[in-house]
């Protein structure tokens, strides 16, 4: 097991990284948990949660299985989540459990924030999208119909455990997925990983076991930082936001179903990217450098084509919009980054154009 703390004073917490641990759960719950609720989705739970039940025998259980897609991540699954709650009798002393991927462990942290004024929260996160980024940092959300994650607070778990077992049974699409949010912590923190990640995608495409836990382990140590400099992102964790605010005008435009987190995001870091190549913060070879990497690991680079007034209004929705305007994180180099917020709307508009 390889440990990584995200510090953060008296709310800090461990990132257990690990192959094979869930059913060694139970070491990692203090004793006034009694009560659980694992909150989990169908497809996850016909692999996963059984092992995870036959550790908690000692604790009193109960399960809500969400329906499984973003399009479920909504204020209708969170009231049906509260019911079971509220009839179960769970009390201030329960814990909620993510089961799941970055749907189940935003609505999961949600809950527990919401819950009782707060409660306990563990994440157990089976995709690479959630092992990498969203089950770190504290992040919770449900989405709106007119924007992504709209209405959440931030709220940190007690503890991440992160089995990379659960890898093995991801579609090849989710798993690819995943990468973007992979190849995003090179981008703007660690121009050596980028160049790691270049040498290693034939591994990584086949879910070499080594790769994929040293690509872990970066990752969130990447975030760990970050999140510990920045909790409510005021300033650096900003960063973490690249290609989102195109990435979620993807998923708002699609409704939330045609593209996964991670292609929406792929195909938004693509166009922050070459709207950095036009504004001279990127050079002409190293776009082409981050063009390949998402191309060799089988990640999309052309973006949907819709009108430049849809993508504008989508993009006004998000959260990175202050004082009326767009801020958008753009890669200033392999290995950084920065805001900028006082671009052109033509010269954005005519990127996007471009990358359709």
């Amino acid at each position: 097991m390889t440990s990584i703390t995200v510090e953060l004073n008296e709310r800090s917490y461990p990132i257990h990284i690990t192959s094979g641990s869930l059913g060694q759960f139970n070491k990692f719950l203090p004793k006034h948990n009694q009560q659980l609720c694992i909150i989990t989705n169908p497809t996850v739970a016909q692999y996963y949660l059984q092992p995870l039940l036959d550790s908690l025998t000692e604790f009193s259980v109960t399960v809500f299985e969400m329906p499984d897609g973003e399009q479920y991540k909504s204020l209708s699954i969170y009231s049906d989540v509260m019911d079971h709650l509220i009839a179960a009798g769970l009390n201030r002393d329960c814990a909620i459990v993510a089961l799941g991927g970055g749907v189940v462990g935003d609505m999961a942290g949600f809950v527990a924030a919401t819950f009782q004024r707060g409660v306990d929260f563990y994440q157990i996160p089976t995709t690479l999208l959630a092992q990498v980024d969203s089950s770190v940092g504290g992040k919770t959300a449900v989405n709106h119909s007119q924007g992504k994650n709209l209405i959440g607070a931030f709220y940190q778990p007690k503890a991440v455990l992160i089995d990379a077992q659960c890898l093995q049974t991801l579609t090849e699409r989710d798993y690819l997925s995943g990468l973007a949010e992979v190849i995003k912590y090179g981008i703007i923190y660690d121009a050596e990983f980028f160049s790691w990640l270049e040498h290693h995608t034939a591994e990584l495409k086949m879910r070499d076991a080594n790769t994929l836990m040293s690509a872990i382990q970066r990752s969130c140590e990447i975030k760990a930082l970050i999140v510990a400099d920045d909790e409510r992102e005021q300033g650096v964790r900003a960063l973490l936001n690249l290609g989102h605010t195109f990435g979620h005008a993807i998923e708002a435009a699609s409704h939330y179903g045609e593209w996964t987190h991670g292609e929406a995001v792929a195909a938004g870091t693509i166009i922050a990217s070459k709207l950095a190549e036009v504004t001279q913060q990127l050079s002409v070879s190293e776009f082409r450098r981050l063009f390949n990497l998402f191309s060799a690991l089988g990640l999309p680079t052309q973006s949907p084509d819709m009108p430049w007034s849809e993508w504008r209004d989508y993009m006004q929705r998000d959260k990175k919009v202050k004082d009326g305007k767009l801020h958008f994180i753009l890669p200033t180099g392999i290995g950084s980054a920065a805001v900028f917020k006082d671009i052109d709307e033509q010269t954005i508009a005519a990127v996007i154009t471009e990358c359709c």
